[in-house]
C-alpha cells in the first residue's frame, strides 16, 4: 500500500483550510502556531507542491489545496463517524442553515437525500429569512447567500459562477413585438430580484448599451415570484442562467442570447470559528465535494 502522510499533518491542513488562519487552527488543535506550521509544511513536502497562498495573517487555499480538501475532508469526517460509532459516542447533529428560497427549492432540497444517506445523524433546520449574515452566530450556524462578495470578517467560499439570463415567457418570442435583441428590451417591463439589484445594469454595460432603458422596473423580494411573474408574461426577468434551467418550467426561456458572466454568485458563509462545528463542517465539505461535482 502506498505510504500515507501523518494523520496529524492532514488534520492540521484541514483545520487551516477551514479556518483560514494558522493561529485559529492552532488554538483549535491545542498546538503552538510554529508546531502547526511545521505539520502543514511536512504535508506540502510529502505532496511536492504548496497547498496555500500565504497572505498577511491568513492562509488561502490554492487550486491544489481546494482539490485536496474536497477529496479528503469527507473521509476524515467519515473516520470520525466510525470512531464515534465504535465508542458509542454517535450523536444527533443539528445545523441551523440560512438559505435563499430559490436555492433551497432548486438545488439544496433535491440534494439533501444524498447527504442524509451519508450522514443520517445530521439534521438541518432551514431558515429562508433575509439578512442571513447579520444573524450568523445568533441563531444561524451557516448560510448560503446571493451577492457579489461576502464581508471578509466571515469565512466565505463562492459556490459557482453564472451567466446573466434574460428570462421571459416563450410567447415573447412570437409576433411583431417579439423580444429577441437587446434593443427590444426597451419596450418591456424588467423584473428585478431584491438580491440582484444591479444585474440589469451589469448586463447592459457588458453588451455595450449603457443608455438602454426599459419601459419600467418592477421589483420583487422572492426569486420564485420573479420567475412566476415572468412565466405569466408580466415582464422580463434578469436572473442567473441556473435559475431558469433549474426551474424546469416549460413556459420560460432565455429571450436574448448573450453570454455575460454575472458578478453575483451564491456563496457559503459562516463565522470562521463555526467551521470547528462538526455539523457545519460536514455540510461545507459535502457542498463543495460530491454535491458540487454532481451539479457539474
Amino acid at each position: 500500500m502506498r505510504r500515507l502522510p501523518p494523520l496529524t499533518a492532514v488534520e492540521a491542513f484541514v483545520q487551516v483550510a477551514r479556518l483560514g488562519s494558522v493561529k485559529a487552527a492552532a488554538e483549535e488543535l491545542a498546538l503552538s502556531s510554529p508546531a502547526l506550521s511545521r505539520r502543514i509544511q511536512a504535508l506540502e513536502r510529502f505532496l511536492g507542491r504548496p497547498l496555500f497562498a500565504r497572505r498577511h495573517q491568513a492562509m488561502v487555499l490554492n487550486s491544489d489545496g481546494q482539490m485536496l480538501l474536497a477529496r479528503i475532508a469527507p473521509a476524515l469526517d467519515a473516520l470520525a463517524v466510525a470512531i464515534d460509532a465504535t465508542t458509542g459516542e454517535s450523536e444527533l447533529l443539528r445545523l441551523r442553515l440560512s438559505v435563499p428560497q430559490l436555492f433551497a427549492s432548486q438545488r439544496l432540497l433535491p440534494g439533501l437525500p444524498q447527504l442524509k444517506h451519508e450522514h443520517p445523524q445530521l439534521h438541518i433546520d432551514i431558515d429562508t429569512q433575509p439578512h442571513a449574515l447579520t444573524r450568523l452566530g445568533e441563531g444561524i450556524d451557516a448560510a448560503v447567500v446571493l451577492g457579489r462578495e461576502v464581508d471578509a470578517t466571515f469565512y466565505s467560499r463562492r459556490i459557482a459562477h453564472n451567466n446573466i439570463a434574460v428570462i421571459g415567457a416563450k410567447s415573447f418570442l412570437q409576433g411583431e413585438n417579439a423580444i429577441r435583441t437587446p434593443a427590444d428590451v426597451a419596450r418591456a417591463t424588467v423584473l428585478i430580484h431584491r438580491d440582484l439589484p444591479e444585474l440589469f445594469n451589469e448586463w447592459r454595460d457588458a453588451i455595450g448599451e449603457p443608455e438602454l432603458e426599459p419601459a419600467a422596473f418592477d421589483r420583487f423580494d422572492s426569486g420564485a415570484v420573479v420567475l412566476e411573474a415572468a412565466a405569466q408574461g408580466l415582464g422580463i426577468a434578469f436572473m442567473l442562467e441556473d435559475h431558469v434551467a433549474l426551474s424546469h418550467d416549460d413556459r420560460l426561456t432565455n429571450l436574448v442570447q448573450t453570454k455575460v458572466q454575472s458578478s453575483y454568485s451564491y456563496w457559503f458563509a459562516s463565522r470562521r470559528t463555526a467551521l470547528s462545528n462538526r455539523a457545519v463542517r460536514i455540510f461545507h465539505d459535502w457542498l463543495f465535494g460530491e454535491f458540487m461535482l454532481g451539479e457539474e
